[in-house]
């Protein structure tokens, strides 16, 4: 399993997009469709290919006052800023450019859910940052309960939440030690009553040693002390998929790197974990749309905070994604998807 866990971006990137309960019942006509985790319409917004486009940035970091430290690249002297002018652009249509006030208007009073690890809280970062520079007027609420962080936008009753949770299935503490259950998601009643949920998750699965977060897993009744971690995600992901009540690597080389790479697609393909994922949602009943994002960021091997991040000369982070960068994109496909019937 080595050989693969160390090419270039071990996170295979997951986010997954439901509509919840019947009161969203426009965003499930948005989201719903008969291929419904690779096609958006009639256009694959995920092929294409990245170009040089100057208008870009649509933010910078002084702009957003509350981009954290570990991902405000230019505020922590990294010197190149050819990394922030790259824009995604499709094989076979236009993708709509990111409109942060047609957002809010079309999703006032809403609430929104992101669930995942901290690359979810790259992308929630991102999206809050991108909602206030289009109303940079407006007042905003941004707190943080234990694992539950939530930005309000009051004029316009939005909120946009994360919940910070590695496995999606449950991790509970016990006598022997920390277990992760791959058939229990109770922590999943926290996501009832949310308008959007936003799903990301394997980056953890992978951790051994001192930074495997669990001391066993359980598998029904059976305890496992370890097991082929691409087994273990899909059956927590398979749990995750029929969920009822929410109705719906590391890189040595990223240093110094300062282009993405030209080609559409990423020499060493995909991580297996995008195979496990696509073949789960093949089976799921809920409205579901896969934001396959993870080809277009392989590609900005260029996008990582590398030692301008949280750690500084003493880190390489090749795993978070700099701001304003790489995330801007992810949740411009997630708006796209969003609008495009």
């Amino acid at each position: 399993m080595k050989h693969w866990i160390k090419s270039f971006c071990s996170f295979a990137f997951v986010v997954l997009l439901v509509s919840c309960h019947s009161k969203t019942e426009q965003l499930s006509m948005l989201i719903g469709h008969e291929d419904h985790y690779l096609q958006t319409g009639s256009c694959d917004f995920f092929r294409g290919r990245w170009v040089h486009d100057d208008s870009y940035p649509s933010y910078n970091s002084t702009s957003c006052p509350f981009i954290m430290k570990e991902f405000d690249c230019q505020k922590n002297g990294r010197p190149d800023t050819d990394y922030l002018k790259y824009r995604w652009k499709t094989r076979r249509c236009k993708l709509p450019r990111f409109n942060g006030l047609d957002f809010l208007r079309r999703f006032k009073g809403k609430r929104i859910l992101f669930v995942g690890e901290s690359l979810s809280l790259n992308q929630w970062k991102s999206l809050t940052c991108m909602l206030h520079v289009s109303v940079p007027q407006t007042n905003y609420t941004l707190e943080r309960k234990g694992a539950l962080s939530t930005f309000t936008l009051q004029e316009y009753r939005i909120s946009v939440v994360l919940s910070r949770n590695g496995f999606l299935v449950d991790l509970v503490k016990e006598k022997m030690g920390a277990v992760l259950k791959l058939d229990s998601i109770n922590n999943g009643n926290a996501w009832r009553g949310y308008d959007m949920l936003i799903f990301n998750t394997w980056h953890w699965w992978l951790h051994t040693g001192r930074k495997q977060p669990w001391d066993y897993i359980q598998q029904g009744d059976r305890i496992h002390k370890d097991m082929d971690r691409l087994v273990a995600f899909k059956e927590g992901l398979t749990t995750w998929s029929n969920g009822k009540d929410w109705n719906s690597s590391k890189s040595t080389t990223c240093h110094e790197e300062t282009k993405p790479l030209r080609s559409s697609t990423y020499p060493k393909g995909s991580p297996p974990a995008v195979a496990v994922v696509k073949s789960v949602l093949k089976k799921i009943s809920t409205h579901v749309t896969l934001l396959d994002v993870t080809t277009l960021s392989q590609l900005r091997k260029d996008g990582h905070p590398s030692i301008y991040g949280f750690g500084g000369k003493r880190g390489n982070d090749c795993s978070h994604w700099c701001l304003p960068g790489v995330p801007d994109t992810w949740n411009q496909l997630l708006y796209a998807t969003l609008i495009t019937p």
